[in-house]
């Protein structure tokens, strides 16, 4: 049973020095760890990635932006208060929270929360040759240690996205164990991130470069995107002794028209699906649920739980069958509601035991240990439930590569994933 398993066996030693605190300057000449086939693995740069991935393929990518989340306040005393956007509440879209003008509210956590009693925090700033003054208002305490935040500053003429590219900074991960520096703001977002709303970059993506592109592009693959908002919980360190005691963080994610018809041509021809990044992933293999939902007048069709995938017990051209029929279900919704893309939320877990219906090739970055994307790989590359007879194949690719010299974590180097 999926929910049984210990996160203990996801557990790896990762030495301190093996943790990349920057990325290299030249982003395609990072290592690339490649198996596609299991027993085997074959060193690669980065750089070599077109010439891997089949002609005629599909690639899929995250175009989320970082945003600047962190927003520091300093009192009149000297107390540092520091608010971490997580998601807006409103406006709730994220569209719609970036052009706001005067005012908008947050869900966000809060540093040096004890230093703020009930006054308002207020930062000058100047945008555009203009003065700003910024003011941060502490509502209701919500889940999660988190606070609603009302933001509002003097000026109509300036958009909250200006706002929080004026006041904050990119918040890289918390394991970096350092202070955010002024190369993160292009070091951290992938060279095609376009839709603002993530407080954490699609790291796979990281290491691709226009060069990579158009090697691909003369390849035949096609490139498509999805939009998923990588939230805070995506560091959420799992605390249970079984995954089934961990409450999945939810995500929200945007998908456009033609990229469902570019799923249904790719499984109907028997093309290679390539997802780019855990985020990527997430977001194809919650289509299906999606379109699943619509079809069946599911009360709340446009949210994934987080263990709904494994209620099925199909597989096979019934498991190929059913997720083209929810695709072609998600076209339908769009053209019925006139809609250029769909957005939705998902909570999914996905673990050993997981049924894979539209990913089959993966490039990702090295994991923490113990996570829940080290869960989301082992699944993928076709691990069963853990047990002592057999090493499972995640160890062995981590373990090469601990002693090949790879870097691990956000900045680090990559793989490239078949089952």
């Amino acid at each position: 049973m999926v929910k049984n398993i210990l996160i203990s066996d996801y557990l790896y030693p990762l030495p301190d020095e093996k943790i990349a605190r920057h990325p290299l300057s030249q982003r395609d000449s990072c290592k690339l760890l490649v198996s596609t086939t299991p027993g085997e693995m074959a060193h690669h740069a980065f750089s070599d990635l077109p010439t891997l991935i089949p002609a005629g393929s599909l690639l899929v990518c995250n175009d989320t932006r970082v945003i600047n989340a962190r927003i520091r306040f300093r009192k009149e005393t000297g107390s540092q208060i520091e608010t971490f956007l997580l998601e807006p509440l409103h406006p709730h879209d994220y569209v719609l929270m970036f052009q706001a003008r005067n005012s908008c509210k947050w869900t966000c956590l809060v540093g040096n929360l004890k230093r703020w009693k009930n006054h308002d925090l207020t930062k000058s700033l100047e945008i555009e040759g203009r003065k700003v003054s910024l003011t941060a208002h502490r509502e209701e305490p919500l889940a999660g240690n988190a606070h609603a935040i009302t933001f509002s500053w003097d000026n109509p003429d300036i958009t909250f996205a200006s706002i929080v590219d004026a006041a904050g900074f990119i918040p890289i991960p918390p394991y970096l164990k350092r202070d955010s520096e002024a190369s993160d703001a292009d070091d951290y977002q992938t060279i095609y991130a376009d839709a603002k709303g993530s407080v954490a970059a699609p790291t796979a993506g990281l290491h691709f470069t226009p060069e990579t592109f158009a090697s691909l592009r003369n390849n035949n693959v096609a490139i498509e995107h999805v939009t998923l908002h990588v939230g805070a919980g995506t560091f959420q360190p799992v605390k249970s002794e079984h995954i089934g005691g961990h409450p999945m963080h939810t995500e929200s994610f945007s998908v456009s028209a033609s990229l469902i018809r570019s799923l249904i041509n790719a499984i109907e021809c028997g093309k290679q699906i390539t997802a780019v990044g855990t985020t990527t992933v997430r977001t194809l293999e919650s289509l299906p649920y999606i379109g699943l939902h619509l079809l069946n007048n599911h009360p709340d069709p446009l949210h994934v739980d987080q263990w709904e995938a494994y209620d099925t017990d199909i597989d096979g051209k019934q498991l190929q069958e059913q997720t083209l029929a929810a695709l072609n279900a998600l076209l339908d919704y769009i053209d019925t509601h006139k809609l250029s893309a769909i957005t939705a939320d998902t909570s999914i877990m996905i673990a050993p035991g997981f049924k894979w219906r539209i990913v089959n090739a993966m490039v990702t970055n090295f994991h923490q240990p113990g996570s829940t994307l080290l869960l989301l790989v082992s699944s993928f590359l076709g691990d069963g439930e853990p047990s002592q007879s057999q090493s499972p194949r995640w160890r062995a690719i981590y373990d090469e590569a601990l002693a090949n010299g790879y870097r691990f974590l956000s900045y680090g180097d990559a793989c490239y994933f078949k089952p």
